[in-house]
C-alpha cells in the first residue's frame, strides 16, 4: 500500500475517484490556491484508491477524508489512521476537522456508518468531538418579511463601533466557538480575533454591513452579510443581551438577506449551531432551509464541548 500526496492537479482524478460533497470545488480551489496538491493525500493499493484526505488553506482545516466504504470496516479505519499519520509526517495533529454531512444522518445506517468511520479515523489521531451545526440556506422566489417599523438600519461606521457591538453580544452567547474562546481570553480579545481570523477579509465590502437601532438610534444588533469565495452569507448575526427576547433577530436577519437578495444572487448561505434553538428558529421563520449539517472535530483541548 502507497500512502503520497498528489504529483500535481493533474491528478485530481484519481483524487476523485471516491466522491464528497466539495468534490466541484477541487479545481478551482487548486487553481486559486486555497488547496495546495502537496495538501491532498492518497492511499492507494495498485492502482485503485482506498482512502483520500485533503487540507483547506493550509493544515489548519481537514475538510476532506474519505475511505472506500467497501473495504471491511476494521480496514476502513487503519488505512484511514495511517494515511493521516503519514500526512502528517508524525507531527501531532492541529486545528479542526470538518465533515458536511445529511440533515437525517443518523436515520440512515449506511451514512450513519460511514460519517461515524471517519469520526473515529479522527478520533485515533487525537482529535474529539466540538458541534455540530446546521447549514442553512435561502433561495430566490422565498418571501422577505417586510421592515415592520420597530427598527432602523444604517451602515457599520467603523471596525472600532463592530467590535463593540461583537463584544457585547459575547455576552450569553450560545455559540460553541464564542464560548471556547471565551474560556480562553476576554470578551474583547474574543471579538478582536473573531474579527481578524473572519470578518476582516469581507471589509472590503462593509457597506452591506449593518447595524439595527431602535427609532431613537439605541444599537439593538447586527448583521454581516457576505460574500465568501463560494456563496452569499450571513457571517454574523446578533442581538445585544439587553434586547434578546424581543423579536427583533427576525427584522434583523430579514434586513441581512433582502441587502444580499438585491444582488441577486443565486442562494444565501448560513449556518448556526444544532443546540442553538434560538438561532435556528429564526431561520427557519425567515424562510432558511436546513439543508445539512456540519460535524467540526477539534484537536484543541483548551475549551468547553458543547452537546
Amino acid at each position: 500500500m502507497i500512502f503520497r500526496p498528489l504529483g500535481g492537479p493533474d491528478e485530481l482524478g484519481l483524487f476523485r475517484r471516491l466522491s464528497y460533497v466539495l468534490d466541484e470545488e477541487l479545481a478551482d480551489d487548486l487553481a486559486r490556491g486555497r488547496r495546495q496538491a502537496e495538501r491532498m493525500w492518497v492511499a492507494l493499493r495498485g492502482d485503485r484508491l482506498l482512502a483520500r484526505a485533503a487540507w483547506w488553506g493550509g493544515a489548519s482545516l481537514l475538510d476532506v477524508l474519505d475511505v472506500d466504504d467497501g473495504l471491511p470496516a476494521a480496514e476502513r479505519v487503519d488505512i484511514g489512521v495511517r494515511l493521516l499519520r503519514t500526512a502528517l509526517d508524525d507531527t501531532p495533529a492541529t486545528g479542526e476537522f470538518s465533515r458536511f454531512v445529511p440533515s437525517g444522518w443518523r436515520a440512515d445506517a449506511a451514512v450513519r456508518q460511514a460519517v461515524q468511520d471517519r469520526m473515529t479515523i479522527v478520533e485515533r489521531m487525537g482529535a474529539r468531538p466540538f458541534v455540530e451545526r446546521l447549514r442553512l440556506e435561502w433561495r430566490p422566489g422565498t418571501a422577505i418579511p417586510e421592515p415592520d417599523g420597530r427598527l432602523a438600519f444604517r451602515p457599520v461606521r467603523d471596525t472600532g463601533e463592530l467590535l463593540a457591538l461583537m463584544t457585547s453580544a459575547l455576552d450569553g452567547t450560545l455559540d460553541a466557538y464564542s464560548r471556547a474562546d471565551l474560556a480562553r481570553m476576554p470578551a474583547r480579545e474574543a471579538a478582536v480575533a473573531h474579527y481578524e481570523d473572519d470578518l476582516a477579509r469581507f471589509a472590503d465590502a462593509r457597506h452591506r454591513w449593518r447595524v439595527a437601532t431602535l427609532p431613537g438610534g439605541e444599537p439593538v444588533g447586527f448583521v454581516v452579510p457576505a460574500r465568501n469565495d463560494y456563496h452569499a452569507i450571513i457571517a454574523y448575526l446578533a442581538v445585544l443581551p439587553a434586547h434578546r427576547g424581543s423579536g427583533f433577530v427576525d427584522g434583523i436577519l430579514a434586513e441581512g438577506t433582502r441587502v444580499l437578495a438585491r444582488e441577486g444572487v443565486p442562494r444565501v448561505r448560513a449556518a448556526t449551531d444544532l443546540g442553538n434553538t434560538p438561532m435556528a428558529d429564526a431561520f427557519r421563520r425567515a424562510g432558511y432551509v436546513d439543508f445539512e449539517r456540519e460535524i467540526v472535530m477539534t484537536w484543541r483541548h483548551d475549551g468547553p464541548l458543547t452537546e
